[in-house]
């Protein structure tokens, strides 16, 4: 029986969580470990692991994903609906006061000052998380080639899904071969990707907006990032939205905090008002609502069996490399300006020197310093 504190519990946590949660899926993660594992010990960095693996091989968000399995494993059913509820509106309503703003003026607020010094924050937080996990996830010296290699591709601009896949699949052969079983491993199955139809509607109503993003939100892979191809093609291409404007939306998403999804209410303000946005805001997070629903008790069963659990040790050492990659992206991207490096390191200071130090504060701390460097 899931006590009303255990609820509460979730609720504010990610609620939290949702205001700071700045730096793309990768620093969401490692806020989150820092909050769940190390912290509050829902569950421990294994399992914990297990789920970034399998997270990794359903569309969706896959930190917003991961809340949600976060919130399962603390207070079941109701416990995901209300961590991903409490995770997303922060964003979301932060981003629907953006398209108001937006409606209403013509452009966006200047904010970029402050945005500019959260970047090199999550760094450190990042590499955090990267040093804890890659300890759990490097079991073997097998297991360390298969992530140098997944690193490998990675940086060579291999889709993610497909590292992630490739070396699930080739850990379990290998690991199943080298145990020598005698049963006959099942089939590994790639978790079932659908498309929902959408029906012609004369007018853009709320209906079709909410069709449109339950579409995007159904077949999204990948991180947040790749949702703006997908609305370039749905949202451009049929003239609905200029470019321009599809631009303004995504700079609306990249400086609030929380899922960079949160585009989708920018958006469906623009195409039909708040209806619009709220319709559009369903739409997108809907499907990782059931995604995990139905992905969060098969982790488990997946860990008993013997060769599933190969699959998931070799996915989760390389959701690990993909995250290396991500920190190594984004330092050759955020690095180049002088004034990054200094928050860098303070930031790298605070979370391996000191050590007890928060990591929304880190991400406030870097937000203001950011700002007052601004004026040098």
């Amino acid at each position: 029986m899931i006590k009303k504190k255990e609820l509460t519990e979730v609720a504010t946590v990610f609620f939290r969580l949702g205001c700071f949660a700045f730096g793309g899926p990768a620093a969401h993660i490692a806020m989150m470990e820092d909050e769940v594992v190390h912290k509050r010990r829902w569950m421990d960095r294994q399992h914990f692991l297990d789920l970034i693996g399998a997270t990794n091989l359903i569309p969706g968000p896959n930190s917003t994903e991961m809340v949600m399995h976060c919130g399962h494993e603390r207070a079941g059913v109701a416990g995901l609906f209300v961590a991903g509820a409490c995770f997303v509106f922060p964003a979301v309503a932060i981003t629907g006061v953006l398209a108001w703003f937006y409606t209403l003026y013509g452009q966006l607020p200047e904010v970029a000052s402050f945005i500019f010094g959260i970047k090199p924050a999550v760094l450190a937080i990042i590499a955090s998380a990267i040093l804890k996990l890659g300890k759990k996830a490097l079991k073997s010296w097998e297991i360390g080639i298969i992530g140098a290699l997944v690193l490998i591709f990675s940086l060579l601009g291999v889709n993610e899904i497909i590292a992630l896949i490739s070396a699930g699949v080739l850990g379990a052969l290998y690991f199943y071969s080298k145990s020598r079983l005698i049963t006959t491993p099942k089939s590994i199955v790639p978790f079932f990707l659908f498309k929902i139809s959408t029906t012609t509607l004369v007018k853009l109503s709320s209906l079709k907006v909410f069709w449109t993003f339950l579409k995007v939100g159904a077949i999204l892979y990948g991180s947040g990032y790749v949702l703006f191809a997908y609305l370039d093609a749905e949202l451009v291409t049929k003239g609905w939205l200029t470019r321009p404007e599809l631009m303004d939306a995504i700079a609306a998403g990249q400086f609030t905090p929380g899922p960079v999804l949160s585009t989708a209410t920018f958006i469906g303000y623009q195409l039909a008002g708040f209806w619009g946005s709220v319709a559009a805001t369903i739409g997108i997070f809907l499907p990782s609502f059931l995604f995990v629903l139905f992905l969060n008790p098969l982790v488990p069963k997946m860990r008993k069996s013997k060769v599933l659990g190969y699959f998931l040790d070799s996915v989760n050492i390389a959701a690990v490399a993909v995250m290396l990659s991500v920190l190594y992206a984004m330092s050759l991207d955020t690095l180049t300006d002088w004034r990054a490096i200094p928050i860098a390191l303070l930031s790298v200071f605070m979370i391996f020197i000191v050590k007890k130090v928060n990591a929304m504060w880190i991400v406030l701390g870097g937000s203001i310093l950011g700002h007052l460097l601004s004026f040098v």
